[in-house]
């Protein structure tokens, strides 16, 4: 007789387990707000786990904010993603969608404004 057990999967994600709220070291994902001039600003995410593809989670950034960014290498921090403009908002909800992060593992820094959650 074949052992079924085994071969069925438990879940339709088989990544599911792995990619459940998988940020750095169970520590926090920061998102800070940088003003560049009077009117423009940079956001940055820093603290996601490295071995996610910082360039498609940009890609995926970029495509639902309708925005530009990049992903630079810092001495002290590590990978961090930059996107234009005030995105904190957004990119809450994006992480939290994407299960990239909880809700609870998210601090937001910088200036508050426009009803950041």
């Amino acid at each position: 007789m074949v052992d079924m057990e085994g071969q069925i999967p438990s879940s339709l994600d088989p990544l599911a387990e792995t990619k459940r709220f998988a940020n750095s070291k169970g520590g926090y994902v920061h998102l800070r707000i940088q003003k560049r001039n009077r009117r423009k600003s940079i956001t940055t995410i820093e603290g996601l786990n490295e071995n996610f593809g910082y360039s498609k989670i940009l890609k995926d950034l970029k495509k639902e904010l309708c925005c530009n960014g990049n992903v630079v290498q810092d001495k002290n921090l590590g990978k961090v993603i930059q996107l234009q403009g005030d995105q904190r908002a957004n990119v809450i909800n994006f992480l939290v969608k994407e299960m990239l992060a909880d809700k609870n593992q998210i601090k937001v820094h910088g200036f508050q404004g426009r009803g950041v959650v």
